[in-house]
């Protein structure tokens, strides 16, 4: 029966072509569920960090938005996918470097992706709490009732299943895309100058760098979808055997294209509307761009359409990063010697998910300086920095060594840990 099983597995892998002609209803799905997962409390922080350095900077950023999202996470997948048939992230490390380095590996996936639920957790509360006091003129709830009821509802989901996040995620993404561009169109008419008031002077080059270093790691935040790139490198593996790498590849280009097509017009929207006074002040208020522009604006659409669009992006965006956290979780608990059942485990990660990110909801702590200490540095050691070294020591990768984007992707990761440092210690 097995054997028969297989030899159907395998002629579907040989028939599956992999060209672009034969893109499907599956591809389309993950190519939104990437974009999905990167568009989210990074995306709506990213004005109000990326305009406040300037516009020479934020241009510099501008074009490097699309190589630096699509190497890096190209990388990864690629890392994944050089694996065993099955295995996820955390099982690949352990496979390629041992069970110490796959446990030390597995911890800093955890802890890359970890963070990134507080701040939506954060993000969520504020953004809801804004919306009932400024737009529908109620008094919220107090903050820990209230963050308890958003993180319960979407843990809810969560336990619906992965492939049923993806597909929510993917559904949604439509609106959102359509409200997003609606925005950015909408705020066309409103533009003042706003950053261009910086255009006129070129900063010296020294502070040019130095701004520009302190901003990659919002920026590689800002379109980070490292959570459900296992999960989508399995999926490809499974769907398209030999061709997954094309196909992931495909895939990716596309989904990051989109993307950062789409933020860039929003983010250069924002920033011709306000001025950098006004950007310095959302900073202060903790809020996302959608969230102070309801405000800024007496337009009753906008007051209203801001906010549901930035719950909708932080929603779905909480439900892909939760997949990569919760894997990370459950392989460090494995790792550790325990070793309970399925449900048990899942009831284990849902509970301490549930627990911290409640608590840190209520404590509103900074979300864009936890974006620069926690959330971008991380991140780039697990999506930029662990690839690179697999493909020098890994024979499975030994083919994509000697690429120019190899280079490009440990410098950005680099530039984004040494700002870390810098961070912690100024």
């Amino acid at each position: 029966m097995n054997d028969q099983a297989n030899s159907v597995n395998e002629r579907y892998v040989e028939a599956t072509p992999a060209t672009l002609s034969s893109w499907n209803r599956q591809d389309t799905t993950w190519m939104l569920g990437l974009f999905g997962t990167a568009i989210g409390a990074g995306t709506l922080f990213l004005p109000i960090n990326a305009g406040l350095g300037g516009f020479w900077p934020l241009l510099i950023l501008a074009l490097l938005a699309f190589p630096m999202t699509f190497y890096a996470h190209r990388g990864l997948t690629r890392f994944v996918l050089s694996g065993r048939e099955g295995a996820d992230i955390t099982e690949v490390v352990e496979e390629h470097f041992g069970i110490k380095a796959g446990a030390l590996i597995t911890l800093l996936y955890f802890f890359a992706i970890f963070p990134i639920l507080l701040i939506y957790s954060v993000a969520l509360t504020n953004t809801v709490g804004s919306f009932m006091e400024h737009q529908l003129h109620i008094m919220p709830p107090p903050r820990a009732v209230l963050s308890l009821v958003l993180i319960l509802g979407l843990l809810a989901v969560v336990r619906c299943g992965e492939q049923l996040i993806v597909k929510a995620m993917s559904l949604m993404v439509y609106p959102f895309i359509v409200a997003l561009l609606f925005l950015a169109v909408y705020l066309v008419p409103h533009w003042n100058g706003g950053i261009l008031t910086t255009a006129s002077s070129v900063p010296a080059p020294s502070a040019l760098l130095h701004t520009l270093w302190l901003a990659i790691p919002v920026m590689v935040f800002s379109f980070n979808h490292s959570p459900i790139i296992s999960a989508f490198a399995v999926d490809q593996k499974r769907r398209y055997g030999e061709h997954a790498e094309e196909r992931s590849s495909q895939i990716l280009s596309r989904a990051h294209l989109l993307m950062v097509v789409m933020v860039l017009f929003f983010v250069f929207s924002c920033v011709l509307t306000l001025s950098p006074a006004q950007l310095a002040e959302a900073k202060a208020q903790n809020l996302s761009i959608l969230s102070y522009l309801a405000n800024h604006f007496s337009n009753p659409t906008i007051a209203f359409a801001a906010p549901l669009i930035a719950f909708v992006a932080i929603s779905k965006s909480f439900l892909g990063h939760y997949i990569g956290a919760s894997e990370g979780l459950k392989g460090l608990i494995v790792k550790s010697g325990k070793r309970p059942s399925a449900k048990a485990l899942d009831r284990m990660t849902a509970a301490f998910m549930l627990v911290v990110c409640w608590i840190v909801a209520t404590l509103n702590p900074s979300i864009l300086g936890m974006i620069e200490t926690l959330g971008g540095p991380v991140i780039a050691a697990i999506l930029f920095l662990m690839p690179m070294y697999a493909i020098r020591k890994v024979p499975a990768m030994a083919r994509y060594r000697g690429q120019a984007s190899n280079v490009f992707v440990t410098a950005v990761g680099l530039v984004a840990i040494t700002a870390l440092i810098y961070s912690l210690t100024a």
